[in-house]
């Protein structure tokens, strides 16, 4: 492959080239290939950064990792049954019995199931509609107390609902972090076999309602429009599978010994 400068933006959406991590900024695309020493850039105006996980002609990530600044808030989001709590589940060696958000290093892991595991001793008489909105706001704080205490953290999220994606980011700014997307992109099909794997199935009617927003957040994704992300990366099925770390930079030993 020669350093020539690219005449049109590749497909972002199904990587072609060689093991590579593609990056899309506001001013040029960068495709970065680990075992070579070159590199391309091309000026391409009014994009947002959005990360794409390369992948080899197997479908397997370029380096397996996604790594992110120290302290930053991490959503990985999908439709109901696109996989985040199997991701969560694999990365972290999670059971699914969890109470409280787990450890992982300085970094925090949440998954909403954490807080309708706590809420079940209490809410069982419910019925599941009323006892969402209060799973959820638990969800919502334990994110938000994480973010605050200065850790990095790795949460679930359907992603479809842009007020809750603001909030976080106004809440991350005021703590000097970044919030930054992985979306797990799978087609209804697959994600509604995943509810009826899981035991979880919601109705018709949400499903329908979540698909429609996931669309309109994964064409913002591919026109490099996701405010207010820093960051975006875009995960298929093949990809989220072959993925084997989520990483946070390390604090300046100042910042450390504070």
């Amino acid at each position: 492959m020669t350093a020539d400068r690219p005449s049109s933006l590749p497909d972002v959406t199904r990587p072609t080239l060689p093991p590579a991590r593609r990056r899309v900024s506001l001013r040029r695309i960068r495709v970065r290939h680990w075992k070579g020493a070159r590199s391309v850039t091309s000026d391409i105006p009014h994009l947002r950064e959005v990360h794409v996980m390369a992948t080899t002609p197997a479908g397997r990530p370029a380096d397996g990792e996604l790594h992110y600044p120290a302290g930053s808030l991490v959503l990985l989001a999908g439709i109901p049954g696109a996989g985040k709590s199997t991701l969560l589940d694999r990365l972290y060696g999670l059971s699914g019995d969890e109470r409280h958000p787990v450890r992982a290093g300085e970094a925090r892991v949440i998954d909403s199931r954490q807080s309708r595991n706590w809420w079940a001793r209490y809410l069982g008489p419910l019925p599941p509609r009323a006892r969402i909105p209060i799973v959820h706001t638990t969800h919502v704080v334990r994110i938000a107390r994480a973010l605050l205490g200065g850790h990095g953290v790795v949460a679930h999220t359907r992603g479809t609902w842009p007020h809750i994606l603001y909030g976080f980011a106004w809440l991350a700014r005021r703590v000097g972090s970044e919030v930054h997307l992985i979306l797990l992109d799978v087609d209804p099909a697959t994600a509604r076999a995943g509810q009826l794997a899981r035991g979880r199935v919601v109705t018709d009617a949400t499903f329908a309602r979540h698909c429609r927003r996931w669309r309109v957040l994964m064409d913002q994704a591919r026109d490099g429009a996701v405010p207010p992300a820093a960051g975006v990366t875009v995960l298929g099925r093949p990809d989220a599978d072959m993925l084997r770390a989520i990483r946070f930079d390390e604090r300046p030993t100042a910042s450390r010994s504070r």
